[in-house]
């Protein structure tokens, strides 16, 4: 069961990877909805997230203060890169964590006790941090799929196994445009003219 979550986890986690992967900072940067979300901010959110549930849920210290030290005292300040934290650093960062988060977890047992403060019933065990955790990054993993569609048109679950419909790139376009003329035809209400 551990290593069927592990590997859960371990695809989503390459899937992050996968979209941050050859952009310049500017697209990494970029805020790419009206709340700000962007491909590198996201990144950084999961880095923390993982030190907080594979680490101080679990009673153990990350050995670096870098969370500290870079998030400012703001609202949201997890969701994006100081201008003095560069694409590398939180690229590696979220490596380092992984690799951190997975060496603690190889030596516990799936109902190794733990505690998440912020949550309704705080006690906890290792197995229900994992689920959680594959939710999590999944979901995030979702949003990078769509910013970075939109920073370069580049798509798919992984390079090696896209998991999109094998058609030409002309295909796409009017695809999208049917779509849209569903989309428009619609009188307001959730339905549609036929």
């Amino acid at each position: 069961m551990k290593e069927t979550l592990l590997m859960y986890l371990r695809e989503q986690r390459n899937a992050v990877l996968w979209k941050v992967d050859g952009l310049p900072e500017r697209e990494l940067r970029m805020p790419r909805t009206p709340t700000g979300t962007n491909l590198l901010g996201v990144v950084k959110h999961l880095a923390g997230v993982e030190v907080e549930y594979f680490g101080a849920c679990l009673g153990r210290t990350w050995p670096d203060p870098w969370w500290d030290d870079t998030v400012p005292d703001e609202p949201n300040a997890d969701m994006w890169a100081t201008a003095d934290e560069t694409p590398e650093q939180i690229i590696e960062r979220y490596r380092s964590v992984v690799a951190w988060a997975d060496e603690g977890i190889a030596g516990l047992e799936l109902d190794a006790p733990a505690r998440a403060e912020w949550w309704r019933e705080p006690d906890t065990t290792l197995h229900r941090l994992l689920v959680h955790m594959i939710a999590e990054t999944a979901r995030h993993a979702g949003h990078l799929d769509i910013l970075r569609e939109q920073a370069d048109g580049r798509r798919g679950l992984l390079t090696q196994i896209p998991n999109l419909p094998d058609v030409g790139e002309d295909w796409w376009p009017a695809y999208v445009d049917r779509l849209r003329a569903i989309a428009e035809r619609g009188d307001g209400d959730g339905t549609s003219d036929g």
